[in-house]
This record gives structure tokens, sequence and C-alpha cells, in this order.
């Protein structure tokens, strides 16, 4: 199974943020439909239908994921960190039990879709002699999910998300490390020690370790994209016009050099959206219009309504399209018309099943979990098994 991504759920720190909501919308339902194009059997009786549409489905739709680890940086420098130079809103003691509540929010819904995933699996394999098909998990692949450390130990993962929610998990620790090092820090130095401990780690990423796959079962991997989003709550938040122009200049040099060294379409996605982000909120003039569509566009019910499910859909949706896959393609193999409405099916269900666990599971984890930041995913982006394809 590939490796896309989880989604952002709905967050204190992201409210207001026309594009935000938008990103968690689209990229959400991109996902979801790389996924159908990939692994669905549905998919090789409906391909000459829109083939193009499907091969886009199948690679460039996957970068969405980009989206996620942008947003996910942007809202937690609005959550905890805010400017380079703000006051410490957590001490060291602080700091693990920051790691953990935030484990604590991610992981029921996580548990959720893992089960579901396994009750499909087993189902669909009880019909379908489908290679392709999940077995049914080990003892020790089910710990490590938990944990979240499948990667790390090299078991497969159980759903779709839970890569991206481990590496969500791992870029918070890397983030709470930087608020660890400024309580070190002489309260003169500390705006420009944390700007360029991000800024250098981003740097250290995008220009090295992002070229190299088998860093990517860690965080360091896609800080690039994560502190390209912490960089643009930054630059958005600057006061002076001049200082504000210099460092939206900067995040666009890091982008530049690091497309020079080694041209990646990720990496261009991602500093799109991190320079989107960091222009400020106010504008006049001929591009005043163009700020306010995204405003209109986040204020549809439906956009809105696809931001906030998008974590629990992106999670939900892989045992849905499992099962549905499998039923389809056993009943009706050839069948181009059923296929069709099959794939309609799978999309739809998933957001029932989503919409769902966002009220029963998500929100209440929300709530218990006491702060509000989530992984865009949460601020939420999960693997299967075969190549690593999305990242």
């Amino acid at each position: 199974m590939s490796r896309v991504t989880a989604l952002p759920a709905c967050t204190a720190a992201g409210q207001g943020l026309p594009l935000i909501t938008l990103g968690k919308a689209i990229a959400s339902q991109l996902i979801v439909w790389h996924h159908l194009a990939i692994y669905s059997p549905m998919r090789a009786v409906v391909d000459p239908l829109a083939p193009e549409l499907f091969a886009w489905l199948a690679n460039p739709a996957r970068m969405a994921v980009q989206v996620f680890l942008v947003m996910a940086g942007f809202l937690a420098a609005r959550s905890l960190l805010p400017s380079p130079g703000a006051p410490a809103s957590l001490g060291l003691p602080e700091l693990p039990g920051k790691l953990l509540q935030r484990y604590r929010r991610l992981v029921p819904p996580c548990l959720v879709a893992m089960l579901l995933a396994i009750l499909s699996a087993a189902l669909a394999r009880s019909f379908s002699d489908d290679p392709q098909l999940p077995g049914a998990p080990t003892a020790m692949q089910l710990l490590a999910n938990v944990l979240l450390l499948q990667d790390i130990l090299g078991e497969e993962a159980l759903s779709a998300g839970l890569w991206y929610v481990a590496i969500d998990l791992q870029l918070f620790a890397m983030l709470l490390a930087v608020l660890g090092l400024r309580c070190c820090m002489p309260a003169r130095w500390r705006a420009a020690l944390t700007l360029l401990s991000v800024a250098g780690l981003a740097a250290l990423s995008w220009l090295l370790l992002n070229r190299d796959p088998h860093w990517d079962a860690w965080a360091p991997y896609f800080f690039g994209a994560y502190g390209a989003g912490l960089l643009a709550a930054w630059v958005r938040q600057a006061q002076a016009g001049w200082a504000r122009r210099c460092a939206w200049l900067a995040l666009a040099a890091l982008v530049a050099i690091s497309l020079s060294l080694a041209w990646r379409d990720r990496v261009l996605l991602a500093g799109l959206c991190a320079l989107a982000l960091a222009l400020p909120p106010e504008g006049r003039g001929a591009g005043s219009w163009l700020r306010a569509l995204p405003q209109r566009l986040a204020q549809l019910p439906a956009i809105s309504w696809l931001a906030r499910v998008s974590y629990s859909v992106f999670l939900a949706h892989y045992p849905v399209c499992l099962l549905v896959g499998a039923l389809v393609a056993w009943a009706w193999p050839e069948a181009l018309l059923l296929n069709s409405l099959g794939l309609l099916a799978a999309w739809s269900l998933s957001l029932l099943i989503g919409w769902l666990l966002h009220l029963k599971v998500e929100l209440p984890a929300l709530r218990s979990g006491g702060s509000r930041t989530a992984p865009a995913h949460t601020q939420a982006e999960p693997a299967w098994a075969g190549a690593r394809v999305t990242r």
C-alpha cells in the first residue's frame, strides 16, 4: 500500500483561514480518489472512460500530502509559537506531557480505522481470493501500528492515514524540541536562534535528506514542508511591511535553491502552498478579488463540511474502499456501469463513515485532549504495502 495522507481535524488554530479550509477539503478528496485509482480493482474496468483522468489521480494527485504537511506546520506555529520571539508557552517539564496529549488526540480515530480495516479485509477474504487483500495481522504488527512505529519497525500499516499520523507526531516532537531549546536560550537571542533552528532544519531536509528515500520513515525527511509552514505562519504575523517582504523573499529563495539543486514537484507544491499562506490577509487593488475568492469558496457549506470531516474521512476510506472494491470485483468483474457505480459508492460511503467517525470518535478525542491543534492531517496525512509513491 502506498503512502499518502491523513487529514487535519477541525482546529481553533485554523479558524478564519479560508486557504486552510480549502486545502483540507480539496486535498483530502484528491487523496481518497488517488487510492481508488491505484488500488481499487474497479479502476481497471472503468479506466477506458477517462484514462487521462485516472492516470492523473494515480500519480500527480498523490502530492496533495504536501499541502497537509505545510498546513500542519502553519497551524502548529499559530497554536504553540506564533512568532520566533514569542514568550515561552511551555516549560521543559511540560513538553513530554504535551507530546503524550497529542498522541492521545490522534490515536482514537486511528484505532477505529484499524479495526474497520482488519474486519473489512477478513470479510473480503471470505469471498475473494485476490492476492492483494491484506492478510490477518500479527501481534507485532498490531503493536507497532498502535504505537505509530510501523514504518520504523518495518511492519505493514493496517490502514490508510497511519504513516502520516506517525510522521505528524514525530514532526510535533521536533517542534517541541525547538521549544525546549528556546527555554535554554538567552531572551535577547531567542528570536534569532529559533528562526535559524527552524530554517536550518527545513534547509537540511529539502537540500539533503528529502533527496534520500531511506529517510522517509523519519520526520526530518518531511521537515522541509513542515518547516515551511512554520515559517509561513511567522511571515504572516510579521508587523513591519519591509520585514514581512524580506521574510517572504527568504522563504521563496529557500524553495528556489532546493529546486535548483534537485527538482521535485512535491517541493514546488509545498513551497507554493507555504508562500500563499504567508501572504497577509489584507489587500486592495487589482488582486483583492483573488484574496476574496478563497473566503467565498470556504464559506460554501459543502467545502466547510468536507474540511471538518477530512481527517476522519481519510482514516475511514481505506476499509470502505477495500470492501466495496472486493465485492464489485467478485460479483461483476467486467460490468462497466456497475464498476463505475461502485467507485461512486465507495467514495460516498467513505464520506458517510468518515462523518460518523468524526462525530463519534474524533470530536470526543479533541475535547478530551484539551488543545485544539490537530494533525493537518491533524493539521492531517498513511501506509499500505508496496512502493512509497506519495512522498
